[in-house]
C-alpha cells in the first residue's frame, strides 16, 4: 500500500466554513442537499446525482455534515490530523520519534511550525512547513471523508455501471473526474456503493483520467458513528484510527506548537 501515501488527492477548494451553495436543480430526491459552487452539473449525469444524495443521507445526511465541527484522525499510523472544519484551522502531528508539528490555516496558507521540536523562524523554510501541512490535509482529510464530497467544485459525477465488489456484493459504480482543482487535478476515481447500505464500500484510483487500469483499489469498510455522521475506518490492510467527532478540543491546539 505504499502508492496511497504518495497520492495526494484533490479539491484544494475543501471548504473550512460553511460551503458555497448554489441551487440544485439536478436531482428529485427527497433527501438532494446542495451542490457546491462550480460543482460541474451540466456533465454531471442525474442518475450519479441521485446516489450522491443517497450517500449523504445514508451517512448522516447535509445538515449534520455542515454542522460537523471538528474531526481529528490517524493516517495510517503515519500523523494525526485535527481539524475545525468551520475556521480551516489544521493541525497536523507527525507520528515520529522526533517532534514535528505544523499548524496550518487551509484558507489563508497562514501558520506556523516546529522541526525536531524547534520552532521554524527561517520564512523560506517555514512556507515549505505550511504548503505541506496543506498538502498533508487535501489528502489525508480525502481519505477520511470523500463520500461527503461528491458534489464539490470542479467535481465531475457520471454513473458508469452496475457491478459486483470485491466482496461480491452489489454495487453501483460512480466515476468522479475534476475540472481546474486541487493539486492533481488528472485524477480520476471509481466508486463502489453498496446497493443496500447505500455507503461508499470500495473505490479505485486512476494517476491519470486516460488510465485503464487503477494504481490501487481498496475497501471503504468498519463503519461506525461519529458525532452525527458516519465515518469508515477500514482501507484494506492500513487504518484510519482515533476517529473523533467533536464540539470542541483542547485549549491551544491551534496555537501552540
Amino acid at each position: 500500500m505504499k502508492k496511497i501515501l504518495f497520492v495526494i488527492s484533490i479539491l484544494t477548494l475543501f471548504a473550512a466554513c460553511q460551503p458555497s451553495t448554489k441551487s440544485t436543480k439536478n436531482t428529485t430526491s427527497s433527501h438532494s442537499y446542495p451542490s457546491a459552487a462550480d460543482f460541474d452539473l451540466d456533465n454531471s449525469d442525474a442518475n450519479a446525482i441521485l446516489i450522491a444524495d443517497e450517500i449523504m443521507q445514508a451517512q448522516g445526511g447535509y445538515e449534520n455534515w455542515i454542522n460537523t465541527h471538528y474531526i481529528s484522525w490517524t493516517f495510517f499510523g503515519k500523523r494525526t490530523l485535527t481539524w475545525d472544519k468551520f475556521t480551516g484551522d489544521v493541525r497536523v502531528e507527525m507520528t515520529d520519534d522526533l517532534k514535528n508539528t505544523i499548524i496550518v490555516n487551509i484558507n489563508t496558507g497562514i501558520g506556523k511550525a516546529e522541526k525536531d521540536g524547534v520552532a521554524i523562524t527561517d520564512k523560506m523554510e517555514l512556507q515549505a512547513s505550511l504548503e505541506q501541512g496543506k498538502s498533508v490535509w487535501i489528502n489525508d482529510s480525502y481519505w477520511l471523508v470523500m463520500p461527503f464530497k461528491l458534489k464539490d467544485s470542479g467535481v465531475t459525477l457520471k454513473y458508469l455501471k452496475a457491478g459486483k465488489m470485491e466482496d461480491g456484493n452489489d454495487a453501483d459504480i460512480l466515476e468522479l473526474t475534476f475540472k481546474n482543482v486541487g493539486d492533481t487535478p488528472d485524477n480520476k476515481y471509481e466508486i463502489y456503493i453498496d446497493k443496500e447500505t447505500k455507503l461508499v464500500s470500495q473505490w479505485s484510483f486512476y494517476k491519470s483520467y486516460n488510465d485503464e487500469i487503477p494504481s490501487f483499489t481498496t475497501p471503504w469498510k468498519n463503519y461506525k458513528s461519529h458525532g452525527n455522521i458516519l465515518l469508515a475506518s477500514d482501507r484494506g490492510g492500513n487504518g484510519i484510527t482515533n476517529i473523533a467527532v467533536t464540539e470542541s478540543v483542547k485549549t491551544g491546539v491551534f496555537e501552540e506548537l
